[in-house]
């Protein structure tokens, strides 16, 4: 069967678009290192805080470096006490102007923070505070950039030793996300037939595969979709949420290769004895051609990003509803 809303060709010429800045990238990283830091903050909003999130999860289980994550909204209001003078802050924003993002933006500008912003679009307001901007254009996926970013600030202290040899592979990455999204099709059309019409659904994942349960079932089956959904990440799954499940629950369980896989094998093994409706979906499952299996680890959201892009694609087919139908998100002020 053909897919939907699919161009092969186009997914790897997006790919190329980033990776093609990779020299400029590491020149950053370079530079980060090379004038010192004495905290690299991630801050963003939504969607894009989610995709900034599993980066300050690697620096944790990785390193010793100082790191924070804050939503750009809670930055404002409840500030951060550990900013320095060396302080460093990655920021993101598809159109560069997201409100809580760029008011962020100036706030650690005042405070002299240097920023690193990532857009999709040049000329914006984020890339005009910011003192470094790396601009991704049609470029997918956009954390390519951060592992880029990011290896190369763990490489350069010494925690990434094979960082070399993973950015080569990197070149790549953008194939082997195409073939996911073929190997995971039939599965994400049958499970958007069965949720297209669900009146409750619950998101499970933990570690560095949480931002995408949560980002996933909040930006695509909610504010796309308008499907009610709740996320909960895996060890918090067993302090509530369990009481909600029975045979007739829709329940969909991410799967990744990190440190906290433990975590979510625990909930499938429940949720397996109490609900007919549980669905999984793992990153093990799908073979990434021209990547080292001991890279894997890293780079399960961006599998797991191209697997669930084939349910919303074939939800969008499902349901007639456009992923890009808004009722008040940039609608309405509020």
């Amino acid at each position: 069967m053909k897919l939907v809303t699919f161009d092969e060709n186009q997914i790897i010429a997006n790919g190329e678009v980033i990776y093609r800045q990779r020299e400029r990238i590491e020149a950053i990283a370079d530079s980060i290192v090379d004038n010192g830091f004495d905290l690299l903050l991630f801050t963003s909003s939504g969607g894009s805080q989610a995709m900034l999130d599993p980066f300050a999860f690697y620096l944790r289980h990785e390193s010793r470096l100082p790191v924070e994550n804050v939503l750009s909204a809670d930055l404002l209001t409840g500030g951060c006490n550990r900013l320095g003078e060396k302080t460093v802050a990655f920021l993101t924003s598809k159109s560069g102007d997201t409100g809580e993002t760029v008011e962020a933006a100036k706030w650690l500008k005042e405070k002299g923070v240097r920023l690193v912003s990532v857009v999709g679009k040049p000329d914006s307001v984020l890339e005009s505070l910011s003192d470094d901007t790396v601009v991704y254009g049609d470029g997918r996926p956009q954390e390519l950039v951060f592992y880029i970013l990011i290896g190369r600030i763990l490489y350069r202290n010494g925690c990434f030793a094979d960082y070399p040899v993973f950015a080569d592979e990197l070149k790549g990455l953008a194939y082997a996300l195409a073939q996911v999204r073929k190997q995971a099709d039939a599965k994400c059309r049958q499970y958007a037939e069965e949720i297209a019409h669900e009146g409750y659904n619950i998101w499970v994942g933990s570690g560095d595969l949480w931002p995408t349960a949560y980002s996933y079932s909040m930006c695509v089956l909610e504010e796309s979709q308008w499907l009610r959904t709740k996320s909960v990440s895996s060890p918090e799954f067993f302090h509530g949420t369990l009481e909600l499940l029975e045979d007739d629950v829709c329940v969909t369980l991410l799967l990744g290769e990190g440190p906290t896989r433990a975590q979510d094998e625990r909930v499938k093994e429940f949720a397996a004895r109490h609900t007919k409706k549980l669905t999984c979906f793992d990153t093990a499952d799908y073979d990434l051609p021209g990547i080292r299996p001991e890279f894997r680890r890293w780079l399960s959201p961006v599998v797991m990003a191209a697997v669930l892009q084939r349910v919303s694609k074939n939800l969008e087919d499902i349901t007639g509803h456009s992923l890009d139908i808004r009722r008040y998100y940039r609608k309405e002020s509020y």
